[in-house]
Formats: structure tokens, C-alpha cells, sequence
């Protein structure tokens, strides 16, 4: 017999920051906000919006006080932001965001490649934003970046993100979000994170961010929702890729994850035709196709 499945399965859609920060044209705020009410409209539940980083390392995302300033908020809709600091959280906070996330790796030299800081130090960092978040009573979640391989080391030994994992939460981060930044992953190696990282923190605890830069992201989904997994990241179209990564395309798509739960009897809440109405307007703003299977098949505008 197959195994069971959940009920219902939890998307935040990344588009709007991870899946626009590596665009190389600079993509209007207004289509941006635009992109974002459409999607809240879909019935995704958290909508990571932006990142509170430096306009010079991410000059995409360098408008997120505007964006966050002309969004029709949706009822039940979580905006979450990036931040990389304490500066970046007060930009938050002065923009109203519900939930913010923080990052680092399970790479030593992705995260010096990326922040300039060693794991140890990345996470130093955090303590006095989980502080001032929490004041706020702003949930945490926590990235950790290379939970498979990373472009510079290779493979990554899954002890290594337990590790990272056990750190962020004892520093009291909410949610733990599992990051195959490179989309190298096949099932079993999903097996292998979770032999390890299930050790510190159930599956059904931890979200997991998956890239379909060779087409393996949707099994690997899969796998881990037989696993226990029932949160995931997902990217509108397919939107997306990480600048910090050479060769990382685009994220899942959220359409793909949708359909698919959706023959398989799970529940999302997301409106599969919005979802793609709400790819239109972003692939119009950037000017080329969206390499989502579901959104190319089904857009009537492909």
C-alpha cells in the first residue's frame, strides 16, 4: 500500500524575493506590488515579500519599504521579509512585516561567499535580532542554506545541517526552512537529510526549499512529505534562482506543487487559476517565458 498522505500541505510562495532577486532587469515596484496582490488574492498563505538587505548586494529587492508601502494586504495572508540584521529589522518593523527570516548555511565558504561571516558568526549575529523580534512578537524562521550541496564544497554531510539546525534553535528561531540551493537532489538524498536533521527537530516542523535545476523537485517533494514534511517553499512560474549560486535556476514551481498535490487528493487552499494569473503579470514585467510546466500547459497567454 502507498503510504499516507496529509490532508493538507503548507506553500509560502517565495516569487516576489526569491525568485526576483536574481533577475538582472530591474523590475518596476509597481509590477511588483502588483504581482503580490494578485497572489494574495490566490490563497497562498505567507508571502515572502522582500529582503531588508543592501541595495548594492541585491539591488532588485532594494525598493522593499515601497513595495511593503503599496500592498493591498489580504486577510489571513502572512507578509514575511528577509532580514540579514539589526538594520534590516527595523526596516521591517517600520513596514509593519509579520514574520521575518533570518539565513546562514551548512557551507563554510557559501556563507563567507554570501555574508561575509563564518556559520558561527552568522549566527551570533541573529541573537540580538531574535531578541528584538520577539519583542515584537515577530515570528523567526531560519534559513539554512546548502542542506544538499553546495557549488563551492560539493556535497554537504547531513550531520552538518542538524548541527546548524540545533544551533538556530536553541537561539529560538520558530521554523527551521531546509534550503537545496543548488537543486542536485534526488529522494534519497532528502532520505539522508532527514535521517540526520530529524534528530534535532521533527520533519513536520521544518519547511524545505527545493530547486528544480534539474528537474528532480517535485520527486523530492514528494519523498519528503511521506517523510513527514508538510511545509514547503515554492516559487510562482518557476520564478527564480540564487545569485550567490552559479548554475542555481529557478525554485519549484508553485503550480506544479499545486496541481500535482492536488491529483493526489492533498489540499493547498491555493486557487491554481489565480496562481497563474498571477504568474502573467510577473512574466510580463520581466520580459521572458516562466519555465514553470504547469504555468507554460495551462496559461492561456504561453
Amino acid at each position: 500500500m502507498p503510504p499516507a498522505v496529509p490532508s493538507r500541505i503548507r506553500i509560502t510562495e517565495v516569487g516576489p524575493r526569491d525568485g526576483l532577486q536574481n533577475e538582472r532587469q530591474t523590475v518596476p515596484t509597481a509590477d511588483k506590488i502588483a504581482f503580490i496582490n494578485a497572489l494574495s488574492l490566490s490563497g497562498v498563505p505567507e508571502i515572502e515579500v522582500s529582503s531588508f538587505v543592501s541595495a548594492r548586494q541585491v539591488p532588485q529587492l532594494g525598493d522593499a519599504s515601497e513595495v511593503f508601502a503599496g500592498l493591498t494586504r489580504a486577510r489571513g495572508v502572512v507578509y514575511s521579509a528577509l532580514v540579514p540584521n539589526l538594520k534590516g529589522l527595523e526596516g521591517a518593523l517600520a513596514c509593519r512585516v509579520e514574520k521575518i527570516a533570518v539565513f546562514t548555511a551548512a557551507s563554510e565558504t557559501f556563507n563567507r561567499r554570501n555574508i561575509n561571516a563564518t556559520i558561527a558568526e552568522s549566527i551570533d549575529r541573529f541573537a540580538p535580532v531574535l531578541s528584538r523580534a520577539k519583542a515584537h512578537a515577530i515570528a523567526v524562521r531560519a534559513y539554512i542554506s546548502c542542506a544538499v550541496a553546495c557549488p563551492y564544497e560539493g556535497p554537504i554531510q547531513p550531520s552538518a545541517v542538524a548541527d546548524v539546525a540545533q544551533r538556530l534553535l536553541d537561539l529560538g528561531v520558530d521554523e527551521i526552512d531546509l534550503g537545496e540551493t543548488i537543486g542536485v537532489a534526488a529522494p534519497t538524498d532528502i532520505d539522508r537529510l532527514y535521517e540526520a536533521v530529524s534528530a534535532v527537530v521533527e520533519p513536520s516542523r521544518t519547511t524545505l526549499h527545493l530547486h528544480d535545476t534539474r528537474g528532480t523537485a517535485l520527486a523530492c517533494l514528494l519523498r519528503a512529505i511521506e517523510i513527514g514534511v508538510t511545509s514547503f517553499d515554492a516559487s510562482s512560474g518557476g520564478l527564480g534562482g540564487c545569485p550567490f549560486a552559479p548554475g542555481a535556476s529557478g525554485n519549484l514551481a508553485t503550480e506544479d506543487v499545486v496541481y500535482c498535490l492536488n491529483r493526489m487528493g492533498m489540499e493547498t487552499g491555493i486557487d491554481l487559476r489565480r496562481i497563474i494569473g498571477a504568474g502573467e503579470i510577473i512574466q510580463r514585467a520581466i520580459g521572458r517565458p516562466l519555465p514553470g510546466r504547469v504555468f507554460r500547459a495551462e496559461s492561456p497567454n504561453r
